[in-house]
């Protein structure tokens, strides 16, 4: 009952689980926590219980009255929509904390919906695929960072909590999960049109040095650095958001 494939959606079950992913959270006394994806509610009991201010956001009309009924305080605080159609510009509060366990088709597109929003987020705690947290988690040496890592990273510090077995979940993924923190960093000036462009193309040939990935993206005279000898893994951020900034003319 209640699964449909295009939402991507595996139920958490474990009670204990839950009470840890809310624990994990740590919002200033003004902000605004939003649930995404609440599901059958397993989160949702323990924010009820310990927060007075917070949203949630549910895509799945099947769940609305089903989350009503269960949670009648809660009526006029569920959003009937996609996620990745909000616009947090919208909520009066300057400060808004997000958590969930993300449909997996979706997830890096909520994180990616959490950077362009970094003004107002400031916390995120959430389940994820296990590659995916991996990937998010990742520092530079490592195989799995990658654009993901980066440009989540200049922003935002990255905690990789644990590990989630499939028997947590109805009906079970196929893979493992994790739950990972993210906390943003205080903000710096980036370019970030540029850092994207840089990152993007750096990590689209990884294999090849950086003097050949970003061939065309900066000067011929600038890639005769030693520091474009690399690969792309092998920077870290702070120099990747050093090239970004970086005055070429």
């Amino acid at each position: 009952m209640f699964q449909k494939k295009r939402f991507g959606q595996h139920f958490l079950t474990e009670n204990h689980i839950a009470e840890e992913i809310v624990s994990a959270l740590e919002p200033s006394d003004d902000a605004l926590i939003i649930e995404v994806g609440p599901g059958k509610g397993v989160l949702t009991q323990f924010l009820e219980k310990k927060y007075k201010k917070f949203k949630l956001i549910e895509l799945d009309e099947r769940l609305i009255p089903f989350l009503k009924n269960k949670f009648p305080t809660l009526q006029h605080r569920i959003i009937e929509s996609d996620v990745l159609k909000i616009n947090f510009d919208q909520f009066p509060e300057n400060d808004i904390v997000m958590i969930g366990n993300f449909p997996y088709n979706i997830s890096t597109q909520i994180v990616f919906k959490i950077i362009e929003h970094k003004n107002k987020i400031s916390q995120m705690v959430g389940m994820f695929q296990k590659e995916v947290a991996e990937r998010i988690a990742a520092i530079h040496g490592n195989k799995s960072y990658g654009v993901t890592s980066v440009l989540t990273q200049v922003f935002f510090e990255v905690e990789y909590l644990f590990e989630v077995a499939p028997d947590a979940f109805n009906p079970p993924p196929k893979v493992d999960s994790a739950v990972i923190k993210l906390s943003r960093k205080p903000m710096i000036k980036v370019n970030e049109s540029k850092l994207k462009q840089i990152v993007k193309a750096a990590f689209n040939q990884r294999r090849k040095k950086l003097s050949n990935a970003l061939k065309g993206i900066l000067p011929k005279e600038v890639l005769q650095e030693v520091l474009f000898d690399k690969r792309a893994e092998a920077l870290s951020v702070e120099e990747y958001v050093y090239l970004a900034n970086r005055d070429y003319d």
